[in-house]
């Protein structure tokens, strides 16, 4: 058996006091402060033990980041002094989208490099919009060998960015024919994309561009902020360029392995020039994720493209439209089109905007999708807040402007490590080892609409108001 893929995990604690989402009051004037087995010390979690000075005189009430809500320290302190609420400044994280839980979450990835478990269980709603309207096939959980975390059997989790020859031609002599394309392959379906907002200081950059350089996968940036340090990771970089300015960069596309094109009107007649510049370059088309991207996608997989990136907006919504749909609708239209038409394998579909989980990775690569790209949860890594502090010129509760590169690619690899691990869970428990042989698979996924339509509409009829509510 060849050698697994790995990404190593290092534990790193954030910079600045975590938002926690529970908070631990005390009726202090009734504890013996004697108790040599007192629940802060037997926290099975260690919250008391990482939370700062807990032993000492501070404020009330303790709001507790690592805490999950197994009420232990409520139940068995022998003097019943403990009582649990919400903290408040939790319930302001974040928006309507990128909820605290996200956020949340993704903080606890990147600190620890685990998937998160909590100790009260899941008490959410049994079904939300989006990606919360669907869910995935665990059938073949009960076979422990699926387990590619601990069990016996390899998944591989990795996909290609270029483009796929789909017939073979060979001679009477039983040579090759057939010109092959070079094969760009990235060992997960995730790739990076620079952030639209946010304090992005070489620190920030530095972190996200050497995190894909350890892992192994590539990073969209755009060309004005190329750095000499960056230029050392051009393997790894995908500069964002337009059929008016590449010929402004011919030295950076010679290093590049891959570039992408904005989308225009004739795009497909620079492809021919960009090669010509570096024959082996893999070439990808950012194309907006508007009512057109099927047919634009169509017409794109004619030409020696070989792969398209669709650009949702941040909460995964459909652009230009009065009633937006959501990413995994539109991610099935367009897989659909081009399979319909028999020329899905030839190319490689990446989609970005509302990837916020690595539920959300498996869910899009289910729909159609080859990879994702994501922007928003590394800068979550780096302990940003969603406050739009910055967006409005005001100084950053978390100086991102200050991050050393070291500590911020750790926290991305811890990221990347827990979305890598819950991605071979979900495959192993379907008995899929190819990501690969993921894509498409709806098969093996249950949606919220399809039962809700099977199930009751005979009985009432369809819904007027779509999705779930």
């Amino acid at each position: 058996m060849p050698k697994k893929y790995h990404i190593e995990t290092v534990v790193t604690p954030p910079r600045f006091y975590p938002v926690g989402k529970y908070a631990v009051t005390e009726f202090r004037e009734d504890c013996v402060g004697s108790c040599r087995n007192c629940v802060k010390k037997n926290c099975v979690y260690d919250v008391f033990k990482d939370n700062y000075e807990h032993w000492a005189t501070i404020d009330e009430p303790e709001f507790l980041y690592l805490c999950q809500s197994c009420f232990r320290c409520v139940q068995e302190c022998t003097r019943g002094i403990f009582s649990r609420v919400i903290n408040p400044e939790y319930r302001e994280l974040g928006d309507d989208y990128w909820r605290a839980d996200i956020i949340h979450t993704t903080w606890y990835q990147a600190h620890t490099g685990r998937i998160p478990v909590s100790g009260a269980g899941y008490r959410g709603p049994f079904v939300g919009k989006g990606f919360d309207s669907m869910w995935t096939d665990m059938s073949e959980i009960v076979r422990p060998t699926r387990d590619g975390i601990h069990g016996r059997e390899y998944i591989n989790t990795s996909i290609e960015l270029s483009r796929r020859v789909t017939q073979l031609e060979f001679a009477e002599d039983m040579s090759l024919l057939t010109d092959c394309p070079p094969i760009l392959e990235v060992p997960i379906p995730v790739l990076f994309q620079q952030p639209d907002f946010g304090i992005l200081g070489d620190g920030v950059l530095l972190s996200m561009v050497e995190a894909s350089h350890e892992l192994g996968t590539m990073m969209f940036i755009r060309p004005e902020d190329y750095s000499s340090t960056l230029l050392t990771y051009s393997d790894n970089l995908i500069p964002r360029l337009t059929k008016n300015n590449y010929h402004d960069y011919s030295d950076l596309i010679s290093s590049s392995r891959m570039v992408e094109l904005a989308y225009g009107p004739g795009i497909e007649n620079e492809f021919g020039n960009l090669r010509k510049i570096r024959p082996d370059l893999c070439i990808a088309v950012g194309i907006p994720l508007n009512s057109e991207a099927a047919s634009l996608a169509l017409r794109l997989a004619q030409t020696e493209v070989d792969t398209l990136h669709f650009y949702a907006d941040s909460h995964g919504n459909e652009l230009d439209a009065t009633e937006p749909r959501f990413l995994k609708e539109i991610i099935r239209e367009v897989h659909l089109e081009l399979v319909e038409n028999s020329i899905r394998p030839k190319l490689n579909l990446v989609f970005s905007g509302g990837i916020a989980l690595a539920e959300h990775m498996a869910k899009a690569i289910i729909c159609g999708a080859d990879a994702v790209a994501v922007d928003i949860p590394p800068l979550l890594a780096l302990e940003c807040r969603l406050c739009d502090r910055c967006m409005k010129g005001k100084s950053c509760p978390v100086e991102l402007e200050n991050v050393s590169p070291e500590w911020g690619k750790r926290r991305i690899l811890n990221l990347m490590g827990a979305w890598r691990n819950q991605l071979i869970e979900v495959m192993g428990a379907m008995g899929i080892r190819e990501a690969r042989r993921l894509r498409g698979e709806v098969g093996r996924s249950l949606w919220f609409e399809d039962l809700e339509r099977e199930s009751f509409g005979p009985i009432f009829g369809e819904r007027k108001v779509k999705g779930p509510v």
